[in-house]
């Protein structure tokens, strides 16, 4: 099941598992914190709920032009990375906030446009930035040194050779910098041997790796779960999708943690007692995932994962400056 706009680019994933896990209703107030192509919240508004959607992204305004237009009244757009999201929500103006959905991770859309440099299969400029401001990809395989490059590949790409990568990347530059997609990914091949037939390109890693370190997904990742605890109303519901292991980590963490079932210490220890209450009850334990049919319709959801959890009236562990908390007990 989808919901996107006419000739949309990007189809929301879980969508069917997402609007059950955020139950929207009419009148209340939902954050779509990587609004995309707008999936999530046209089925949001089609509800009769709010959404203030947030987004990095400047090429995504037309979508949000049309959702603008399509329920008026219901629907506005903030320009910022998900990490922003209590402060953008105090200067929404809306009073107490129900609900907020992240879809973690790259869009199928900014992978299809060769010009944003995200995708090893189409030749575009080494950018990758999710914004249009920061250090692009080529500046970092350029002017990185070889444990820092190393260091990311192997942590953010999960690539095994990843030293070896690094060493090829500087032997190369030395001679021409890197500038374009196509280019980088075929070094990369090179250096792992061109492992063609493989079940994945032997850049994605590196790839991967490069647009996490560029546009610091892992970190905007925390510190959005942490401004979602901080504004979230007591009931108000958070729902997650996460697209690999690395975030989902993070994801599971947090909850395990703001949900009170963080694993006991070493028997032989004290045991370390929290004085804080839970701040999340889980909605169902582990993760959900597509079923057979959306994964055979839709690429890009057989590795989703689907985790939500219920605010309670239990203060905000993180804390979030320069933003109001509307929702959570101080």
């Amino acid at each position: 099941m989808t919901d996107a706009p006419p000739n949309s680019p990007h189809a929301p994933v879980l969508l069917a598992e997402v609007i059950e896990a955020l139950a929207p209703a009419p009148g209340d107030v939902l954050i779509d914190a990587t609004f995309g192509a707008g999936g999530y919240t046209r089925a949001i508004l089609k509800t009769g709920a709010q959404v203030v959607a947030l987004d990095r992204d400047p090429t995504v305004q037309p979508h949000a032009d049309a959702v603008a237009s399509d329920f008026p009244g219901q629907f506005q757009l903030i320009r910022t990375p998900f990490s922003g999201l209590a402060q953008a929500f105090a200067d929404s103006g809306k009073a107490k906030l129900d609900g907020a959905v992240f879809d973690i991770g790259v869009s199928s859309m900014q992978l299809d446009q060769a010009e944003r440099g995200f995708s090893f299969m189409r030749d575009g400029p080494l950018d990758m930035r999710m914004s249009d401001e920061g250090a692009t990809a080529a500046d970092i395989v350029n002017s990185w040194d070889h444990g820092p490059l190393a260091h990311i590949f192997k942590l953010y790409g999960e690539e095994r050779q990843s030293g070896r990568v690094a060493t090829a990347i500087l032997r190369r530059r030395a001679e021409q910098p890197f500038t374009r997609t196509l280019d980088l990914a075929e070094v990369v091949e090179k250096a792992l041997g061109g492992r063609r037939g493989a079940p994945i390109h032997p850049a994605t890693r590196v790839f991967q790796a490069l647009r996490i370190a560029v546009n610091d997904e892992l970190g905007e990742l925390e510190r959005g779960l942490e401004a979602a605890e901080a504004t979230l109303a007591p009931g108000g519901r958070l729902a997650v999708v996460t697209f690999h292991s690395l975030e989902d980590r993070i994801v599971k963490a947090f909850l395990t943690e703001r949900t009170g079932n963080s694993p006991a210490g070493s028997r032989h220890a004290p045991m370390a007692v929290d004085p804080r209450k839970p701040s999340f009850t889980l909605q169902f334990k582990g993760a959900r995932e597509a079923g057979d049919e959306e994964r055979s319709t839709n690429p890009r959801a057989r590795s989703a994962k689907l985790r939500a959890a219920v605010r309670t009236h239990a203060p905000a562990w993180g804390r979030i400056d320069g933003a109001t908390r509307s929702g959570a007990a101080a």
